[in-house]
């Protein structure tokens, strides 16, 4: 079995906070679409209405607006805001495509000739109505509907500039067709106030949501890295405990069992059947035994082809981890014997098992990392595993492996001093199952 070549592992904090930054920008942009949404369904709901009255009950539009509303008002107001939005919504879509965020000049642009459109409406009813029914009547109220809206844009500014927009027209509307006689300045600035409040807290709520969004998009951010750095197969708690302490992982010298496994006969059995046959019997397979692993509180660091490489107390130390280890690779031995029942593709695995240090983090280049363990304890946990074929064995350990059992395990059998590629001296190799 050969050394294995890792993959790449992100290339630190800066990389963590630009996947971050996107995926933030993405997730407020997609809240931006919800909003222009609402507004164009709002928007079409009204012009519905007004349709629908302007048919069914024309007298009651007659004495409301004393018989000068024209269908033509409503495409000079609701459709083209209609078009406006759409072409935001498309806007919007590119740039999420892009993976870029709307400029803000553009988003500011955006939300004074939207909230400008109530002011149109309302200048058009002043004429019609008068200006005392007119502002009495239910078109400030619309304003309400972008401020409230402008919570979707999680911009506390953004939000407190739509309630200002709104404040100030209102307020300028009302002095210009100031009516005579009819409430003061004090009764209009007052009004005017109360949306400009409502602005600044659909701006407060847009920040908390903000807020939350941030934390849950950091989270699932750095459960990505982790699993991107220790790859897809990383236990649940493991992924846990990553997220708790960090991801920084920095290069230290660690006490590990470092197990081996690799389907014997593998590739001459593979050569006889079709290529999704030989990935469904190895995923089928190491799911079995990468459960086992987890369970045991290891983690499969790579895959090796027909193999894979396992460590116990790395990334974090585990006073049992030996002990670990040999149940693992015990119940592994037993799972497959249960798998092989009436499988017409039998799999025999080899299991070599050795412990010592090694030095264990993040290596590679500043571009491409990966968390691995190095040393000479994995090269003889590979050696070791090698054995297996030429003592048609499957599960060998190292004195070292044997001596942390103690009297614990009596079941070990000593295969004497071996002759390890690599080695000068023989070891002592012991075998298990």
């Amino acid at each position: 079995m050969r050394a294995p070549n890792g993959k790449p592992a992100g290339d630190g904090q800066s990389a963590l906070s630009s996947d971050f930054q996107r995926a933030l920008t993405r997730e407020i942009l997609k809240t931006e679409l919800l909003r222009v949404k609402a507004l164009i369904v709002t928007t079409t709901v009204i012009t519905a209405i007004l349709w629908t009255v302007y048919i069914l009950a024309p007298e009651k539009i007659e004495n409301l607006w004393h018989g000068n509303l024209k269908p033509a008002y409503l495409y000079i107001i609701l459709v083209p805001f209609i078009l406006f939005e759409i072409a935001v919504h498309a806007l919007v879509k590119r740039q999420i495509t892009l993976d870029r965020d709307t400029p803000p000049l553009r988003r500011y642009v955006g939300a004074f000739i939207e909230t400008s459109m109530p002011t149109v409406a309302l200048a058009l009813h002043i004429q019609n109505m008068g200006s005392v029914a007119a502002l009495g009547f239910v078109v400030p109220f619309t304003y309400f509907i972008f401020i409230i809206l402008s919570t979707l844009r999680l911009d506390f500014w953004l939000s407190t500039f739509t309630g200002f927009v709104a404040a100030a027209e209102l307020f300028l509307m009302a002095m210009y067709y100031h009516p005579e006689p009819g409430p003061d300045s004090f009764y209009h600035l007052a009004r005017s106030l109360i949306i400009l409040v409502c602005g600044i807290l659909a701006g407060a709520v847009g920040v908390q949501l903000r807020r939350q969004f941030a934390t849950s998009i950091a989270a699932a951010t750095v459960r990505d890295r982790v699993t991107n750095l220790f790859g897809q197969h990383v236990s649940a708690q493991v992924v846990e405990r990553l997220m708790a302490e960090g991801t920084g992982t920095p290069s230290e010298t660690r006490h590990v069992a470092v197990m081996f496994v690799d389907f014997r006969s593998f590739t001459a059995a593979a050569q006889a059947r079709s290529p999704q046959e030989v990935v469904d019997r190895l995923d089928g397979a190491f799911g079995v035994l990468v459960d086992i692993v987890d369970r045991h509180n290891g983690i499969v660091n790579k895959f090796l082809g027909d193999g894979f490489l396992a460590l116990f107390g790395a990334p974090f130390e585990d006073t049992h981890a030996t002990h670990n280890a040999v149940a693992a690779a015990r119940e592994m031995l037993a799972a497959m014997s249960r798998d092989n029942e009436g499988n017409t593709w039998p799999l025999r695995i080899g299991i070599g098992l050795h412990a010592g240090e090694v030095v264990a983090g993040n290596i590679g280049s500043p571009r491409r990392k990966e968390y691995t363990v190095i040393g000479d304890t994995v090269n003889l946990a590979a050696r070791i595993e090698s054995l297996n074929k030429e003592f048609e064995s499957q599960f060998l350990i190292s004195s070292t492996v044997r001596d942390a059992l103690g009297d614990v395990d009596k079941d070990a059998v000593p295969l004497g001093d071996v002759a390890i590629r690599g080695y000068e001296q023989p070891l002592a190799i012991w075998r298990l199952g």
